[in-house]
């Protein structure tokens, strides 16, 4: 075996890493430098915590074989050199399918890392329902890196989820926001819940148009933060929990508690490579997404407050 491939152990399958030395995220003076191997370690460790987000769900691979500085690629495809035991699933698009990975055990981590795929986009729905997602997520983007703004908007959001008695569980991406994910129970199709959430963000824009926007276009949104409610669509994906982002420090986007948006040290980039998984032990998403709510009353209640 070369000096450049070492092996590690995922499960029950040894996995081959390739020049492990491999500097993936340069560091400078401000973040520290991390490796192919420290990327394949990370996703080793966050694998019990991370598989149950991405089994059964078709992904969409960021990788940066040079490292965060140079080409990106999303890959959609699994290539056929890929292994035999890494689980595809062919998905209809127009005018044909794509045969996308699906990470549905610890051995597909440490590979897909080899590969540098940094960061894992997942569909909001499952193989078993592909065109019924089980997820809505709200993506709280400001106009520049302002935090502050979108622990506000993250606020007032899971105010009116309250409301509309909708569990929510909160994320941060890893790059300059939070994700407000909401379970469903996989009965309602894409149209439907983009459709709801839309109408769930126009109505808190409505009720705070100086400061929240769901104008699609940026020139059209000025210093207003983006409430992003594309990623419910068909085919579209969503950074998955726990996934590293292609950023300087390796930051991971985090599960955390509502709690916990209050913390005066909480930013966008909190957690990285190094203490996401000590964040995961602490179990902030516990009994939130495991009871996935119908849209039916939670319109009802929308439409109420409207005056529909």
């Amino acid at each position: 075996m070369s000096d450049d491939v070492r092996t590690v152990r995922a499960g029950r399958r040894p996995v081959e890493v390739h020049r492990a030395d491999k500097v993936l995220f340069p560091g400078d003076g401000r973040a520290k430098e991390y490796t192919k191997g420290d990327l394949v370690d990370y996703y080793r460790s966050a694998a019990p915590f991370l598989l149950p987000h991405l089994r059964g769900r078709p992904l969409m691979l960021e990788r940066h074989p040079d490292g965060i500085g140079g080409p990106r690629f999303m890959q959609k495809n699994t290539p056929e050199s890929y292994p035999e035991w890494i689980t595809r699933v062919e998905v209809p698009k127009e005018g044909g399918t794509v045969r996308h990975t699906v990470c549905d055990d610890s051995a597909t981590l440490p590979y897909l890392a080899d590969q540098a795929a940094i960061t894992l986009h997942r569909w909001l729905s499952r193989t078993g329902g592909i065109g019924f997602p089980d997820r809505m997520v709200f993506d709280l983007d400001p106009a520049g890196d302002d935090f502050p703004a979108v622990r506000e908007a993250a606020g007032l959001l899971g105010e009116l989820l309250d409301e509309l008695k909708l569990p929510s569980a909160l994320m941060t991406t890893g790059s300059r926001g939070l994700h407000v994910v909401v379970p469903l129970n996989g009965h309602h199709g894409f149209d439907e819940v983009r459709a709801f959430a839309h109408d769930v963000a126009g109505t808190l824009a409505e009720a705070h148009p100086g400061r929240l926007t769901t104008a699609a276009r940026k020139k059209e949104r000025g210093e207003r933060l983006y409430l992003d409610v594309g990623r419910n669509a068909y085919a579209q994906t969503a950074v998955a929990p726990l996934t590293v982002r292609a950023r300087p420090g390796a930051p991971v986007a985090t599960p955390i508690t509502w709690a916990q948006l209050d913390d005066p040290a909480l930013h966008a980039r909190r957690w990285t490579i190094e203490d996401a998984v000590d964040q995961a032990r602490t179990e902030p998403w516990a009994g939130i997404l495991g009871h996935g709510r119908a849209l039916g009353p939670a319109r009802r209640r929308l439409d109420a407050l409207c005056g529909a």
